[in-house]
């Protein structure tokens, strides 16, 4: 098996676009390694962690996540370097880190909540935080509260579901200025848990998807939405985990996501 990769941030690989509702005609896909840049607006739950790593007051991006209510994201216990709240800032309606653009909302962050049974083992399993913020998120038009699925929900099968982020667009390569965006079929647990593809280190509380060698999460995604078109809705159903250490599209190596319908009760006892 192929070692783990600590996803202090994951990317996207391979896209296409968005279900024809909501395609931007205009999107220029030389931009992306056989990807897209995502439509502005369409993703308006998705949020930039930064992190001040110096102490500098220059903060930078180094997860994704997700606004879960008016005042807490969700992300991955991973991307949570230092308890120290002032290291931490989240930016919602982002879209190109490279520039302001007006549609930002900036929040300080004064409390880091992370999973109880989290070992710093990926392979273990809930990796998975929320982080509140110093005051509720208003709509701007350019925000949102995602929708999250009910307790247990699982994805069926090559269910085809987009992963977006910031993160890297090719192993070793760069992480662009603009939110990506890329259509990733759910791979079963039985399937994922071979010994073919990533045997013991998937648990049943995790959510597989990719594998095909070309559509991937890679540095720079962790903690980031799996968002998934399900009863009706738009809804995160994954936080991004792990994936290959050599290389992230790997294939029979997919992206592995923390399976948020299998943390429901943990969630909304700590968003109080």
């Amino acid at each position: 098996m192929h070692l783990v990769l600590l996803l202090t941030c994951i990317g996207l690989i391979s896209a296409t676009a968005l279900p024809s509702q909501a395609v931007d005609n205009e999107v220029q896909s030389e931009k992306v390694v056989g990807g897209s840049n995502a439509r502005p607006n369409t993703w308006k739950w998705q949020i930039s962690l930064q992190n001040d790593h110096w102490n500098t007051g220059d903060f930078a991006h180094v997860c994704g996540g997700t606004l879960v209510s008016s005042n807490y994201v969700m992300t991955a216990a991973h991307c949570i370097l230092d308890l120290n709240v002032k290291k931490y800032r989240v930016v919602l309606g982002e879209y190109d880190l490279s520039k302001r653009e007006g549609r930002e909302q900036v929040y300080a962050v004064t409390r880091i909540k992370i999973h109880p049974g989290w070992t710093e083992d990926l392979a273990n399993g809930n990796d998975i935080a929320l982080m509140k913020l110093d005051s509720p998120v208003y709509d701007n038009g350019f925000v949102a509260i995602a929708e999250l699925p009910y307790p247990g929900q699982i994805l069926p099968n090559r269910f085809t579901c987009y992963i977006t982020g910031w993160g890297l667009l090719a192993t070793g390569g760069y992480m662009p200025d603009v939110l990506q965006e890329a259509p990733i079929d759910v791979v079963d647990y039985t399937v994922c848990s071979t010994p073919e593809w990533w045997g013991s280190a998937v648990k049943k509380t995790m959510v597989c998807a990719g594998g095909d060698g070309l559509t991937s999460g890679c540095q720079g995604d962790s903690g980031g939405p799996l968002n998934c078109f399900t009863d009706g809705y738009w809804m995160v159903h994954g936080v991004v985990s792990f994936g290959s250490a050599v290389n992230c599209n790997l294939y029979s190596k997919p992206t592995v996501f923390t399976r948020v319908s299998a943390f429901s009760d943990w969630l909304y006892s700590e968003m109080v």
